[in-house]
């Protein structure tokens, strides 16, 4: 459990709440140090899972705490460009902000779903794009006002807006697919159990009424 590869998942919850922090220290250090510490938490979002395979230290543990490691941060990260004032230079850049929140918790909804039912959700390669765009605006979204990174920012936030929402809407197609398959199935085990042929029950009470009229005659010859 305590392995380097937990250790690095962990970091990231970790650091959330000085991250958080810089919504009430609004003096520039502050800004500067939530910067680091969230483009230190995004790279290790890739050395825990590259050292856990090459030391053979994969664990359930590890799979079940890294996703929620990951949305965690971005989510922090998005409720301090909501929460402090000006982080954003156009209001209508509020919109990629909910579409990435709104799509983290789908996904995560979904996650739960399949897993329950034992299907696998793998990572695209095109929800990789999305992270390294996400990871990117926010570490210059964050950085505003230390250095003129935030237009850029903003620009690559709405890039992972529009990334976010085909890779969201990728994953709620799969889980509709297994639905739809699972539906086809039972409609098919009802068609074929309606098919089957019913046990003649009324037959079966005639016969038995005459078997019984039977003994009672041979019983009154007697």
């Amino acid at each position: 459990m305590y392995s380097l590869p937990n250790i690095l998942t962990i970091s990231r919850i970790v650091v959330i709440p000085l991250i958080f922090l810089s919504v009430y220290f609004t003096a520039k250090t502050w800004a500067v140090l939530a910067a680091i510490l969230f483009i230190a938490a995004s790279i290790t979002d890739y050395f825990d899972g590259y050292l856990a395979r090459a030391r053979g230290e994969v664990s359930a543990f590890g799979r079940l705490l890294d996703p929620i490691a990951d949305k965690l941060l971005v989510a922090s990260a998005l409720v301090v460009l909501l929460a402090k004032p000006d982080m954003l230079f156009l209001k209508l850049s509020y919109i990629p902000v909910v579409i990435i929140l709104c799509r983290e918790i789908l996904v995560s909804g979904l996650r739960e779903f399949l897993m329950e039912v034992r299907v696998g959700m793998p990572v695209t390669r095109l929800a990789k794009w999305k992270t390294g765009f996400q990871m990117t605006a926010l570490s210059m979204l964050l950085l505003k006002g230390v250095w003129y990174w935030g237009p850029i920012g903003e620009v690559l936030l709405w890039i992972a807006a529009v990334l976010t929402f085909i890779t969201g809407y990728q994953y709620f197609q799969k889980s509709l697919d297994y639905i739809r398959k699972q539906d086809k199935a039972v409609k098919k085990a009802a068609a074929k159990v309606a098919k089957e042929p019913k046990p003649a029950k009324a037959k079966t009470a005639v016969r038995k009424k005459s078997v019984k009229r039977t003994k009672k005659s041979a019983a009154a010859a007697q």
